[in-house]
């Protein structure tokens, strides 16, 4: 979410599952029934491996754009209110298949002109068709809650391989595991409890499952990333703590690499690290030392490329940037500084990954999602 509404904050055949996407086999969908009530609102959607999915969060739509800029498909109609056509404030998306997960963060008050009284929830995830429509969806439109299918501030969402949703639920202080029919089948984090004690969480940002069953959390206001236990919800690994933010200040996003290293964003560090099972920093890339940048522009994700390439959300330098290893731009989606709502720029983008690399799972052969 917004950084400045709280004090502090994020080529690979990995059997895992994260906000950059589920890395492993294709499998069939597993999620059916919810309620539908969606309308065609998207143009034709192509699933070209290589173009780049980004979530423009306060221009309140998800676009997937081409290495010359190009706008190829987006969801959203630019409404600050949740509803069959639009989606408020996105923080994540995924492309599977023929389908893209979205997570509706929704948007803090005075974010954008709309939502300058009050904030403009959505609490909802969803996932959407070639055609947009809303063909599953966890969460009630502009409804919050931590109930049977609520959510309050989802800020992360991820298909896992057995089908079942990952969320990351800030507000409400857990990660939860949702099946098919909308249960809860797994939860870290306390519900409604923030904390740094035996399973609780500080605005959790982000989650991703690993190829050994645990979970990765940016736990971004205890300034953090836990490696959990699913079974014990033991914590078994950890970089930073809530009482050093030298050394992370706003966890906003942790993904773990091919070489067992962890790429984390340290949002309110304006930099990216790579830590290895030492904790030793082996790189980092700070995003408000470049030309033109503003002073705080709070980078919320960044996720490694298969070609050793990291791509990174500079949020309010309202660009999307893809950094090579010795740390040069060699693409930027958006101007500098410079936020806009037409194809070539971008307003606070959260998330952005590459359809057909690790970061954003397009499985092989055409997916089809059953709904009831």
């Amino acid at each position: 979410m917004l950084k400045v509404m709280r004090p502090a904050l994020m080529a690979s055949t990995l059997v895992a599952a994260a906000c950059s996407g589920a890395h492993g086999p294709a499998q069939l969908p597993a999620l059916t029934g919810g309620k539908i009530a969606s309308t065609p609102q998207a143009a034709p959607m192509r699933s070209d491996a290589g173009d780049i999915l980004i979530g423009d969060q306060f221009n309140n739509r998800v676009l997937q754009v081409d290495r010359n800029h190009q706008i190829d498909w987006h969801f959203g109609d630019g409404s600050s209110k949740a509803g069959p056509a639009s989606i408020v404030a996105p923080n994540d998306e995924e492309r599977f298949g023929n389908f893209t997960l979205i997570a509706g963060t929704g948007a803090p008050q005075g974010s954008e002109p709309s939502c300058m009284q009050a904030a403009c929830p959505d609490n909802r995830a969803i996932i959407v068709d070639l055609g947009g429509h809303i063909v599953w969806q966890y969460g009630k439109a502009g409804v919050g809650g931590s109930g049977f299918d609520e959510l309050n501030t989802p800020v992360c969402t991820v298909r896992l391989p057995n089908g079942h949703i990952l969320i990351t639920d800030q507000v409400n202080e857990r990660v939860i595991e949702v099946d098919k029919a909308k249960n809860v089948v797994w939860q870290y984090g306390t519900t409604g409890v923030s904390g740094s004690g035996f399973n609780q969480l500080n605005n959790p940002n982000s989650a991703e499952l690993l190829p050994n069953g645990h979970i990765l959390i940016g736990d971004e206001n205890n300034n953090r990333v836990i490696e959990v236990d699913r079974d014990s919800h033991k914590i078994v690994w950890q970089y930073g703590n809530p009482n050093s933010p030298k050394t992370l200040n706003g966890a906003a996003f942790a993904s773990r690499l091919d070489n067992g290293d962890t790429l984390i964003t340290d949002s309110n560090n304006n930099r990216v690290l790579e830590v290895n099972h030492d904790k030793d920093i082996v790189w980092s890339y700070v995003t408000n030392k470049r030309a033109g940048s503003v002073q705080m522009p709070l980078p919320t994700r960044a996720v490694r490329l298969g070609n050793g390439n990291t791509m990174i959300s500079d949020q309010f330098n309202h660009q999307v940037i893809v950094v090579d290893p010795n740390k040069n731009v060699v693409f930027a989606q958006g101007k500098i500084a410079t936020m806009g709502k037409t194809f070539d720029r971008l307003n606070a983008p959260y998330d952005a990954k590459v359809i057909g690399d690790f970061t954003g799972l397009t499985p092989p052969g055409d997916v089809s999602v059953p709904v009831k």
